[in-house]
Order: structure tokens, then C-alpha cells, then sequence
């Protein structure tokens, strides 16, 4: 695996995606480091915070020989995109990272992965810290089954939010300090005000805060004011327990089970999907009582 210098024995370099600390630069790991100590080529989302967290992690980079460190942001990623692939080409090394978390989610790197999918080119990550997975193990609310849906959209946010009134999976969204109070009202309108949610903000960070609640409950405090990074984290819709059939209760620990799930968690899971008691599912599925 290339993590720097010179590229790979078939002529093309390696593209590197590298997973950047959230907040605490005690996060970064050894081999995070020793790649932007060997890169030769770096695309950075900003490249004066990718130097002071250098410096912070007393990282030098590209060693002694140095690195050419280029800006790798929205406004210019079509035009480096093409710049990055042809250093590529030629045979350099290119490492990308982001102010923070991973390139390619809610950040630029998406497009020249894909490019270099097409064109062959060997694509690789460092893994690093992720404000998605990182929002939804501290929200207390259900991980197994969760979708990320990024920031959401300025125009067109209670149509959007319609669409995704039905998602049952737990729901990760970035937003901006400032839009964050509305979003949570159109959320609570949208989902209903009692709809749990967590506010996370700041994660790693010296100032980190979780806020948890109904969605309504939430909005209120946010309206505020609220500072520093931001995601969201809200729960997915319940199915309504009038409408569900034992039949179906039975069939969905059955699918459960078909893919490696032990019964007992299948139970629970169930249980918490279809929003019923645990007991009812727990009695169909051992012939207690019988199913539809």
C-alpha cells in the first residue's frame, strides 16, 4: 500500500484519501501522520488549517524533502480535479484530506476518487474519525440501521423533510450553527415535535455537547443560539403498532435470523422497529400464541 512518494510500479500514483481528527488532534493516527510526513503531493480543503494542525501534531510535512501542498476546496474542485489527476498520471503520489473527518462526505474527494475509479487508478483511505458514526453512537438513539443525508438543503427544506417523514432508519444531518434552529422546527413540523433527536456539537472538542429530546423541545433551546460545529442525529419513524400484523413480526425475525442475527436480538430489534412490546414478539415467535 502507497502512502507517499514515489507512485506505483504500474506508472500511475496512488490516490490516498485521508481521514482527518474532528476536533482533538490526539485522535490522529501514527499512520496518519507518517503519510503527510511522506507525501509529496497534498490537496488540502484549506491549507492554513491542515499546516496549524501540523504543527500541533509536530508533523512535518513531506519531511525533509517537502510536500507541494495545494488548496483542494468546493470552488475550485472541478479545475484541481483535473490538475491532481494528471500528478497521478504522471506517476506522483496524491494525498487528500479535509479541515476535518473524511474527504468525500460533505467534503471535497468524491470526484477525483471517481475519476481515478474510472480511469484505474488505484484509490486507497487512512480511516479516521467520522462526525456521522461519531454523532450517532453519543446520540443514544438505535444504530443498527441509520442513513446519512448530509447538510440539508436551503431551498425546497419542508418538501425534503416530507420525503423523509417515513424513514424508519435513524437519521445524521451537518447544519450550520446559524440555519440549525430553523432546521429543527421544520423537523419538528415535519416528523412531529416529540420526535427524539440529539443536537451534537463540538464533538472531541474541549467545549463537546449533546442536547436530547423531542424534536419540538429542541428547537426551542436552539432558537437560542447555538455555536460551533453541528450534527444532528434523529430517530427514524415507528411503524403504527394498529397496523402490524403478527404474521409480519414473525417474518421479520425470521429474515433477521436468515442472516446471522441470534434470535434474541432479532427479538429486540424487531420489537423496536415495528414498535410493539418485546413480549408479543418474543411469544409469536416461540408458538405462545399463534400468528396471523
Amino acid at each position: 500500500m502507497v502512502e507517499g512518494g514515489a507512485g506505483t510500479s504500474g506508472g500511475t500514483g496512488t490516490l490516498t484519501l485521508a481521514g482527518v481528527p474532528i476536533g482533538n488532534v490526539e485522535d490522529a493516527p501514527p499512520r496518519l501522520l507518517r503519510a503527510l510526513e511522506g507525501a509529496r503531493v497534498i490537496a488540502a480543503e484549506d491549507t492554513r488549517r491542515l499546516r496549524q494542525f501540523a504543527s500541533r501534531a509536530d508533523v512535518r510535512l513531506g519531511g525533509e524533502a517537502g510536500a507541494r501542498v495545494v488548496s483542494y476546496y468546493d470552488a475550485n474542485e472541478s479545475r484541481r480535479t483535473d490538475e491532481l489527476l494528471g500528478d497521478l498520471r504522471a506517476g506522483s503520489d496524491v494525498l487528500v484530506v479535509t479541515d476535518a473527518g473524511m474527504p468525500g462526505v460533505s467534503d471535497p474527494g468524491y470526484r477525483l476518487a471517481a475519476a481515478c475509479a474510472g480511469e484505474g487508478i488505484p484509490v486507497t483511505a487512512i480511516p479516521g474519525p467520522s462526525a456521522v458514526t461519531t454523532a450517532l453512537v453519543v446520540s443514544g438513539l438505535p444504530t443498527d440501521r441509520f442513513c446519512f443525508e448530509g447538510f440539508p438543503p436551503r431551498k425546497g427544506l419542508s418538501g425534503y423533510l416530507a420525503d423523509l417523514a417515513a424513514e424508519r432508519r435513524t437519521m445524521v444531518f451537518f447544519e450550520s450553527p446559524h440555519r440549525v434552529a430553523a432546521t429543527l422546527e421544520a423537523m419538528a413540523a415535519a416528523f412531529g415535535a416529540d420526535r427524539r433527536a440529539a443536537v451534537c456539537r463540538e464533538l472531541t472538542k474541549t467545549y463537546e455537547e449533546v442536547r436530547r429530546g423531542g424534536l419540538g423541545e429542541l428547537a426551542a433551546w436552539a432558537a437560542e443560539g447555538v455555536r460551533g460545529e453541528i450534527s444532528l442525529v434523529v430517530e427514524g419513524a415507528r411503524r403504527d403498532p394498529g397496523t402490524v400484523g403478527d404474521a409480519d413480526l414473525v417474518a421479520a425475525v425470521s429474515d433477521l435470523e436468515e442472516e446471522g442475527v441470534r434470535r434474541k436480538e432479532a427479538i429486540t430489534r424487531v420489537a423496536r422497529e415495528f414498535g410493539v412490546p418485546k413480549r408479543r414478539v418474543y411469544d409469536l415467535v416461540h408458538g405462545v400464541v399463534s400468528a396471523d
